[in-house]
């Protein structure tokens, strides 16, 4: 999982943003919003077995928890400026979708044979990138794939992502015809002034567009993400954004702080002073006219930066990291965890494909977590959802941290002694966290 490091002030510190809205999990000192088994981490961590064998510990058990499946598609059509993640646009890879499709496959054969036979997925997730580049066609692939060699639950949630330039009715019926079950549309704005600071190709209109298509093939879940505190975003700007959202009538919505982050081009134009960077006391305000808008619309938040109509809305997949649980990432740059040992694959999707086909894991390398950093992401984590983390899981200092921050009226404790973040505690969720943990 990924490497975004949220930053810190006295006011606002909530979650930042995800090329095409996609969680992105930090280093594992602050976690901000986990999703995506992609990080752009460096050498961390220890070698990992070139046949990629687990310890037998970590396989305990394993049949008996929900289990889910990444796949990671490297192709985007034009690099946006905000973007940091492990992407390729046609100019810069000669890596065509069909050797990375075939690296995919050997690599899911992989999985079955380190995780001791097929291990039926309850979840998948296609991100990117942009996975409707490889069209219907290819995406069904990728899930007849993940069918063959792991096998899929009967009523599995299957999510792609997908640029709404990029789909079409005929899309929507393949992919649904394939058995997705559910689609996230990045849409970031309706503004069209905020698309090009952002370097978004999309028309304003074509997201909702493109819910309404995705729910007439019958696709039964859509999801819609916004990015809010990009500069020269106003208050009307969000409001419009927030019309278009709830115009769409879709069940899910994921909104994320706009980062800055190194070596992009939106940093270098913030650093040469073309663009201002994000304000945390305008993303607070940004966040709390969200809030308020889909929560009067329905949408209820389940975590920091989601929301959803029911708890049948609710992305299955991104609980699934939120919890702790177990998942394989394939592809490029993908990252996976089972029974507290994590592993991260080669990024460049033409070394990826080369050590597939040498018989050999992708991982490049992996760590296994101790009982403490097990604790620290269960707190990180588990606070962050409205379900509420469990006072029991808290050593004894955390909770008297923990009764200091409902007394300031950062958490409230709901029944079956939970503690949930009130809305003043999701805009300072990592200060909460980090008194929590102190010890």
């Amino acid at each position: 999982m990924a490497a975004n490091h949220q930053r810190e002030s006295g006011r606002h510190h909530v979650n930042q943003s995800a090329t095409c809205g996609r969680f992105r999990p930090p280093t594992f000192g602050c976690w901000d919003n986990a999703h995506v088994a992609v990080l752009p981490l460096g050498p961390l961590g220890d070698p990992a077995p070139t046949d990629g064998v687990l310890p037998a510990a970590a396989l305990r058990g394993l049949s008996q928890a929900p289990f889910g499946v990444y796949v990671h598609v490297p192709f985007c059509a034009t690099r946006c400026g905000y973007c940091d993640f492990n992407t390729y646009t046609p100019g810069e890879l000669a890596t065509s979708p069909a050797t990375w499709l075939d690296a995919v496959r050997r690599e899911l054969d992989v999985a079955a044979q380190v995780l001791g036979g097929p291990v039926p997925a309850d979840t998948v997730f296609v991100g990117g990138g942009t996975p409707s580049l490889i069209g219907a066609t290819g995406l069904a692939a990728v899930l007849d794939a993940i069918c063959g060699s792991l096998g899929l639950v009967p009523g599995a949630e299957v999510t792609t992502e997908a640029n709404p330039e990029s789909t079409s009715p005929e899309f929507f019926a393949g992919i649904a015809a394939a058995g997705y079950t559910r689609v996230s549309l990045g849409m970031q704005s309706a503004a069209p002034h905020v698309l090009a600071v952002l370097d978004r190709v999309h028309t304003p209109g074509r997201p909702v567009a493109a819910a309404a298509q995705a729910r007439a093939a019958g696709i039964g879940q859509v999801s819609l993400d916004l990015i809010y505190g990009t500069p020269g975003e106003t208050r009307d700007d969000l409001a419009a954004s927030l019309d278009a959202v709830l115009t769409a009538g879709v069940d899910h919505v994921s909104a994320y702080a706009l980062v800055v982050e190194p070596g992009t081009a939106l940093a270098r134009r913030v650093a040469r002073g073309e663009l201002p960077a994000p304000d945390d006391d305008v993303l607070a305000e940004r966040y709390e006219q969200l809030d308020t808008a889909l929560s009067a619309a329905g949408l209820h938040w389940y975590e920091v930066s989601n929301w959803a109509t029911s708890a049948e809305s609710r992305c299955r997949h991104n609980i699934g990291y939120w919890a702790g649980g177990n998942w394989w990432g394939a592809g490029p740059g993908a990252h996976s965890h089972v029974g507290g040992v994590r592993w991260w694959n080669v990024k460049h999707p033409a070394r990826y494909a080369a050590v597939l086909a040498a018989g050999c894991s992708p991982a490049a390398g992996r760590e296994v977590l101790s009982s403490v950093e097990r604790y620290t992401e269960q707190v990180m984590l588990g606070v962050r959802l409205a379900d509420g983390l469990p006072l029991e899981v808290l050593a004894a200092p955390g909770r008297v941290a923990a009764d200091r921050a409902i007394a300031d009226g950062l958490l409230t404790a709901i029944p079956d002694d939970r503690l949930v973040l009130t809305r003043r505690g999701r805009l300072l969720a990592d200060a909460v966290v980090r008194n929590l943990l102190a010890s």
